[in-house]
């Protein structure tokens, strides 16, 4: 019997000086190193043209339930191919495209949600994407869209960047 409780307050040290050890790791503290914050301007104009033979937005799906009167009716789906160009003329130099899907979300007034992806296929951007899911009020004006990602130049994890977008 004495030996046995011999062994098992050995077995209890052992087990102590291991969990002390290994706790030694845990505990060291890294100092705080913040990416430094980036300001990105970036300036096109997105050409979008829905109906037609040209179209760059096709509904892919219609809600069957939607009553109101609305040239864009509530649950309208659409998917989206648009032109990211230099200018507002149709025959300015194409920069990229962006790609995506809208959801007509307003019951009674006009206004979608949208994931779209910007990808740019020249310039100081070739490569780079800025993604966004956001609330879009379709009859305003001016308009404020989040972005939530991005990748190459554009990207995170190159620093944090605040973009100004103008389209």
């Amino acid at each position: 019997m004495k030996a046995t409780s011999i062994w098992t307050w050995i077995l209890i040290v052992c087990i102590c000086k291991a969990s002390s050890v290994q706790s030694q790791y845990y505990s060291e503290r890294r100092p705080y190193d913040p990416k430094a914050e980036k300001l990105t301007n970036l300036h096109f104009f997105l050409h979008e043209s829905v109906g037609g033979q040209n179209a760059t937005g096709v509904v892919i799906a219609q809600a069957n339930t939607t009553s109101n009167n609305s040239t864009v009716p509530f649950g309208t789906l659409y998917a989206v191919d648009d032109l990211l160009q230099t200018g507002p003329e149709p025959n300015s130099e194409v920069i990229g495209n962006a790609q995506g899907l809208a959801v007509v979300a307003g019951i009674n007034s006009r206004t979608a949600v949208m994931y779209m992806d910007f990808g740019f296929t020249t310039g100081e951007f070739n490569g780079s994407s800025i993604s966004i899911f956001s609330r879009n009020p379709l009859i305003m004006a001016e308009r404020e869209i989040a972005v939530v990602g991005g990748r190459g130049n554009l990207g995170w994890q190159k620093g944090l960047h605040y973009l100004t977008l103008t389209c």
